[in-house]
Order: C-alpha cells, then sequence, then structure tokens
C-alpha cells in the first residue's frame, strides 16, 4: 500500500478541508485498492448523494476522486473517476489528453461514508484489462480529487500540481510510482 497526501491546487485555495489522505495498493489478480480521507469541515462540502453505481461521465464538476495511471515510458495512460455517489468513469488516452476508446471495465466496487469533521471514499477497481498498463511493470500514478464546497466552488487537489491551471493529465500528476502487485 502506497499513501500519500495530496496538496490543493495554489489558485483554488479551501478553508474547509484541512487535508486530503490517499492510499493505492495493487493486489493479486488486478485489482486495484483506492482510499481517499478528507478531513475538515465536512458540513461546507457538497458530497453527491448516493446512486445507481454505473458509468457516469463528468463527475469532475462535483466532488469526485480520481487516479490517472501510465506504464513508465509510455505516453498512454488511463483514467478512473470515482464518485462518493457509486457513479463512475474509466477512460483511456493515447497521449495527453488524447482520448482512446473508453476501456471495457467492470463497474468498480465503491463505498463511501463520514461525519462532521472527516468523509472516507474507498474503491476496488478492476485493472487487469485495461490497456496499456502491464501486469509485471511497475505504472506511474496520480491520484487527484475535486472537492466542491456547498456553495458550488471547487477546489483541486493532487500528489503533485503542474505550473498554471489545474492540470490532472499533465505527466507532472503522475508522481508516485506503484510496484507491481505480489504474486500470490
Amino acid at each position: 500500500m502506497r499513501s500519500a497526501g495530496l496538496h490543493p491546487h495554489p489558485e483554488t485555495p479551501d478553508g474547509a478541508v484541512d487535508a486530503i489522505e490517499a492510499a493505492v495498493h495493487r493486489g493479486p489478480g488486478g485489482v486495484l485498492t483506492l482510499s481517499f480521507l478528507v478531513t475538515g469541515r465536512i458540513e461546507l462540502l457538497r458530497i453527491p448523494p448516493r446512486a445507481a453505481p454505473i458509468r457516469t461521465d463528468e463527475l469532475w464538476k462535483h466532488t469526485c476522486f480520481e487516479a490517472f495511471l501510465r506504464a513508465p515510458g509510455s505516453d498512454a495512460y488511463v483514467e478512473l473517476n470515482l464518485s462518493p455517489s457509486s457513479q463512475w468513469a474509466a477512460y483511456a488516452h493515447s497521449g495527453y489528453r488524447e482520448r482512446a476508446p473508453d476501456p471495457a471495465t467492470p463497474a468498480p466496487f465503491i463505498d463511501a461514508d463520514g461525519g462532521r469533521t472527516r468523509f472516507e471514499l474507498r474503491a476496488s477497481v478492476d485493472v487487469s484489462r485495461l490497456p496499456g498498463l502491464p501486469a509485471d511493470a511497475p505504472w506511474r500514478v496520480g491520484l487527484s480529487a475535486v472537492i466542491e464546497a456547498a456553495d458550488g466552488r471547487r477546489t483541486y487537489w493532487a500528489l503533485a500540481h503542474p505550473p498554471g491551471q489545474p492540470d490532472f493529465h499533465h505527466a507532472d500528476a503522475f508522481a508516485l510510482t506503484l510496484p507491481p502487485a505480489d504474486p500470490q
């Protein structure tokens, strides 16, 4: 399990969230496990209510947690969007923001809960059939979050931010190396 803190983009400061801790693990059989723990004044955030766990576009317009996965030396990458509602999306990219056909991905398991000072999203995703991610190689990973305040403002959190506007797709955002899963 690799854990790291996410950092707010300097142009989108937020007083409601104190910290976001993210963790990711590559398990045997191609299961990727993710968790995001948000601490702060949760009542000031807009958390999407539970909904049917269906593939849904534009989740980033509301509170959403994301993972970007790429094999070292490759321009291709996969983007996973995970909503507290249990809605999700998976996108393949052949290069920087160049969409490829969407991968056939089974619905992930997403669970979310929280209280006044903490909110956590946990997800398990079968990534064994995602394109361009060899099981026996390390991956470069970007972990990020879009947090929507009750007034509709959004803040952008990531392991690392490139200069300029928030951009989770930028190569600088792939700041974590995830080793191959241990064999069973």
